[in-house]
């Protein structure tokens, strides 16, 4: 579906991205991950034709699109400021775009009529100036004007950022039952962790410019291939050899590396003495359904994070076994690819 072929993108005289390659698929939620100025956003905007490339090729259905006008790409985006047009309504914010195609009368109201539908605006939302929308409300109808033109593909940049939490995450489930009922190509920016694996079917991971990897949410969080993503994708407990000596682990299993981590949920804690490695629990934040739970061994701390609704609740000083599947231990060497 889309094909970026060594792609390298320059503002003057700096790479933002030096040689990318990577490919999409038809139907899928596909997102762009990284910290700020990793160039995700440089990337979503050179596919939907707002920035010219400086060598490479990125194709649509097999079609060069490198340099075909915005107009002509069949890429629908959503900014993440929305860029709709505050004195304007709902309704005319819709079908500006097909206007500006000089579609018939006809053909605009029984198609903004039909989007309005799919993402749940009113007939009162659609007469309704955008200015006096709410945020979700704002981002529906930014979506529902980059899909009237029916576009191939769909790419949004940090749509949900400007948002308070509660809406983000209601939202982001509107976005996904959107995206799955319609079918509809995804290229999604974020920098938000939690967001990417909730949403996405596939992740690239973006650090300056580069890609670490590219997965299933499950392969980037649990199989990450690079010390970057290991510590970019959620929490992770590092340990390093002496370390898994003191915790009495076998580290002739992982000879050749000398960076380990283990995500907070694969420790698991109890207070029955069925283990041979037990510790102290020296600090406890608590969250509600989950809490974190800092354990010391042997003086090697680390955190744990066990689901409050268990039959087992641990406070400060309380003697606990500790449990750690060796095969949950992720193993670097200087940003090596590599994981056991």
């Amino acid at each position: 579906m889309i094909t970026f072929k060594n792609v390298r993108i320059k503002y003057g005289d700096f790479v933002a991205v030096p040689d990318l390659n990577f490919e999409v698929n038809e139907g899928e939620f596909f997102t762009l991950l990284g910290p700020s100025g990793c160039g995700k956003t440089t990337t979503l905007r050179a596919l939907a034709g707002f920035l010219e490339t400086s060598n490479g090729q990125i194709e649509i259905d097999g079609r060069d699109i490198t340099h075909v006008p915005v107009n002509e790409r069949e890429v629908g985006m959503v900014f993440q400021s929305y860029a709709l047009f505050p004195t304007m309504t709902t309704r005319e914010n819709i079908a500006f775009g097909l206007k500006v195609e000089k579609k018939s009368k006809d053909y605009i109201e029984q198609r903004v009529e039909e989007i309005a539908k799919m993402v749940d605006l009113t007939e009162e939302q659609l007469d309704k100036n955008v200015s006096n929308l709410s945020g979700g409300q704002q981002q529906r109808v930014a979506i529902a004007r980059a899909i009237a033109k029916k576009p191939k593909i769909l790419v949004m940049d940090e749509p949900l950022s400007n948002l308070d939490a509660k809406l983000r995450k209601t939202l982001r489930k509107e976005i996904k039952e959107f995206q799955r009922k319609f079918g509809i190509t995804m290229v999604y920016v974020t920098h938000d962790q939690e967001e990417a694996l909730m949403l996405s079917d596939r992740i690239a991971v973006f650090n300056k410019g580069k890609l670490e990897q590219i997965g299933t949410p499950d392969d980037i969080y649990n199989h990450s291939k690079t010390e970057f993503v290991c510590n970019f994708i959620g929490d992770a407990n590092a340990f390093d050899t002496e370390d898994l000596q003191k915790l009495d682990v076998n580290t002739a299993k992982f000879a050749g590396f000398d960076k380990f981590y283990v995500r907070p949920e694969k420790i698991y804690l109890s207070k029955e003495k069925r283990s041979l490695l037990n510790g102290q629990v020296v600090s406890k934040e608590f969250y509600g359904m989950y809490a974190y739970y800092k354990v010391n061994i042997n003086g090697v701390e680390f955190i744990s994070f066990q689901s409050e609704s268990s039959v087992e609740q641990f406070e400060v000083g309380d003697q606990v076994a500790v449990f750690m599947n060796l095969e949950d231990i992720l193993t670097y060497k200087e940003e090596a690819l590599s994981h056991d």
